[in-house]
């Protein structure tokens, strides 16, 4: 009787399974598909600098007369920036700095005092000397060129008296190299900032006591710190 009912279990089973799995929904099996790789990095930033420095020129003229500079000038900058990283290297940006340099000292006994606003469009080119590269952490160098214009308003001093004042607006350009170090959404730097300006000079020219000091140096050690949107 035992090998009856077994036999009767077994026929229904090998029957009623293929229908009771075929009413079952169909899985299809997990397909795994692998990221890809668009070549896409990079991106928009914020800029903000403080520098310190010291401003040099060849020579000046007032009144057709030549004057030499026997003390170099010092101040410093403040200066904010927007701008875009490839993540391959290539940067660029564009900054506002606002430069106050002072006592640019005469053979004559004059101090030339100079505030001036300048406005770049830089392009850098960053080296990775540690980390796995954009956004990733690590140490890193840079190089870079900016061309511009400044906004100048300079002031000639003898004795802590006003004697010459004007504005002009110049020409400028610079160059910087430095180092870097990347924390993600931020990096910060510090580096060399050569600021050269063809002149600074009061306008009109005809004003009395009007004046022009050639070919001006600044040299600032910059730190600034990016943040990444």
């Amino acid at each position: 009787m035992r090998n009856l009912v077994a036999a009767a279990l077994l026929v229904g089973t090998a029957v009623a399974g293929p229908a009771f799995a075929a009413d079952l929904p169909y899985y299809p099996p997990v397909i795994e598909i692998p990221d890809v790789n668009y070549g896409v990095s990079g991106g928009l930033y914020l800029r903000g600098s403080v520098a310190g420095g010291a401003w040099w020129a060849q020579d000046g003229q007032n009144c057709a007369c030549v004057v030499e500079f026997d003390k170099v000038g010092y101040g410093y900058s403040l200066g904010a920036g927007f701008g875009y990283d490839s993540g391959h290297g290539i940067r660029a940006d564009v900054t506002i700095d606002y430069l106050s340099y002072g006592n640019l000292h005469t053979a004559t006994g004059h101090d030339v005092n100079l505030r001036s606003g300048l406005a770049l469009a830089n392009i850098y080119y960053d080296f990775n000397l540690s980390g796995d590269g954009y956004g990733a952490g690590g140490l890193g160098a840079y190089v870079g060129a900016g061309l511009g214009v400044a906004k100048n308003h300079s002031e000639v001093m003898s004795g802590g008296t006003q004697q010459a004042w004007g504005t002009s607006l110049e020409g400028a350009g610079a160059v910087m190299a430095g180092v870097s170090y990347d924390f993600g959404s931020y990096v910060a730097d510090v580096g060399y900032r050569g600021i050269y300006m063809n002149k600074v000079m009061s306008q009109p020219e005809n004003l009395a006591n009007a004046y022009l000091i050639n070919n001006n140096f600044i040299h600032e050690v910059r730190t600034s710190l990016r943040y990444r949107f």
